[in-house]
């Protein structure tokens, strides 16, 4: 498998796991809700960086997407 591939591949496994252990609504005290969180955003950015550096074409799709709706 590509290098490349790989990295998106885990970066992704990475963040979807994030979300699935999101914590319980109701049931969170907010040391565990923030631990949660600051490990889910460093995830979700690792992602986006990575989808910038290697897919710029479709970042500036999306951006002009937004700014018609805008």
């Amino acid at each position: 498998m590509n290098k490349k591939l790989e990295e998106c591949v885990k970066k992704l496994r990475n963040l979807v796991s994030d979300v699935q252990g999101a914590p319980y609504p109701g049931n969170v005290n907010e040391e565990l809700y923030y631990i949660w969180y600051e490990h889910a955003q460093k995830n979700a950015m690792d992602c986006f960086e990575f989808l910038d550096e290697y897919f710029p074409r479709e970042k500036e799709e999306i951006k002009k997407d937004l700014l018609k709706v805008m």
